[in-house]
């Protein structure tokens, strides 16, 4: 099992090679946890009880699109960054999912092992600075609101 700060990475593809694939490449390039599915429902059912930081998804499943089931990982967690696999017929359908699901980036098959890496590292790079924000402003609006607690406790001592 991976440490609490490995990335995790989630593939999904109704084809068995696709996912053996990547899943190798990953494994054997990178650092991080890699996850692999064949099937969309179980792939969300892990979702569900797992923290993942970036999926990549196929656009054609039999079982549901890669679009709809990005817009679930979307609903069950919203901060992971979202990436579609798609043939070259789907392209206009991958950028319409740009908007409509948030997706961070689409890749057509067939893949560059190189680009795919670099685009899942940008992926990561974009969600750690993404948290690192939600972190500052958390931060900045405690402050806020110690300061406007300790004005009003001052205002309170010379009212």
């Amino acid at each position: 099992m991976a440490r609490s700060d490995t990335p995790v990475i989630l593939l999904v593809d109704d084809e068995d090679m696709v996912v053996t694939s990547i899943k190798s490449f990953l494994t054997l390039e990178t650092d991080y946890e890699v996850r692999g599915f064949t099937s969309p429902a179980e792939a969300l059912d892990f979702i569900k009880s797992n923290r993942v930081d970036v999926v990549v998804s196929d656009y054609l499943m039999p079982e549901i699109d890669g679009i709809s089931f990005l817009a679930r990982v979307k609903e069950i967690q919203p901060e992971a960054t979202r990436i579609l696999l798609t043939g070259y017929a789907d392209k206009e359908n991958a950028i319409k999912a740009i908007n409509d699901v948030g997706l961070y980036q689409y890749i057509e098959k067939p893949w560059e092992n190189d680009d795919l890496k670099l685009i899942i590292r940008n992926g990561l790079e974009k969600r750690i600075l993404l948290k690192r924000l939600e972190d500052k402003i958390a931060e900045v609006n405690r402050a806020h609101d110690e300061l406007m607690s300790l004005q009003r406790d001052i205002l309170k001592a010379f009212a």
